[in-house]
């Protein structure tokens, strides 16, 4: 018994992937198809994947917005499981991964309920309509986590859910005085997040971090 997160070692770590992990041959074939990419640190854990469709089932989201794509695999997990009337739309920018996502979501079947809007993010938000999300999902350039945030309060519902990617940051955030504009805006977020009201909150060891947001 313990009173504090565990720390997985790749034994335990392999053991919940064992008895846990639900992924289809598809998801696994992206995931090893990213693992050939230069940007491949980019991608997820497959068991974040699995447990923000199960956030989607729990809270019955139809509008979820995505800001950062990659290949695509978190954007197969929540679509699939928002069910056929369901609406997402995921911002990146120009790159050769594009592609890759949009091959593997017709693959799925899942192109007519995810639209990918490449520009800078900051800017694709800013046209979007106010209150109009279910759930967001920020998984983008980590200088820019404040900014997003603003943007996420205003784009999401009333009791609509905010994630946080890397919000752990592989250790990086302990550092003092970081030079890193990265490590620096996580730092300033997760110190943000605690103390906004507007917010209740949870950050999960889970993957690189995941902060769970709920709108009040």
């Amino acid at each position: 018994m313990t009173n504090r997160t565990l720390t997985l070692d790749d034994n335990l770590y392999h053991y919940l992937l064992e008895v846990s992990l639900r992924e289809t041959p598809l998801l696994k074939r992206l995931r090893d198809e990213t693992a050939q990419l230069l940007n491949a640190r980019w991608q997820i854990a497959p068991e974040q994947g699995q447990f923000m469709a199960l956030l989607v089932q729990l809270t019955g989201a139809r509008r979820i917005l995505e800001v950062g794509t990659f290949t695509g695999y978190s954007a197969i997990c929540m679509a699939q499981a928002m069910g056929e009337d369901g609406r997402m739309i995921c911002c990146d920018i120009p790159g050769d991964y594009n592609a890759i996502a949009e091959r593997y979501w017709r693959e799925a079947g899942l192109s007519e309920r995810i639209e990918q809007r490449l520009a800078p993010a900051l800017e694709t938000l800013a046209g979007l309509e106010q209150g109009s999300f279910d759930l967001i999902f920020i998984d983008a350039d980590k200088a820019n986590y404040p900014a997003y945030l603003e943007h996420a309060l205003r784009l999401a519902r009333q009791g609509g859910l905010i994630l946080f990617d890397n919000t752990l940051w592989s250790g990086r955030v302990l550092e003092q005085h970081s030079d890193s504009p990265d490590t620096c805006a996580i730092q300033t977020l997760n110190r943000a997040l605690k103390d906004d009201l507007r917010l209740d909150l949870s950050l999960l060891p889970l993957g690189d971090g995941l902060t769970l947001c709920r709108k009040r």
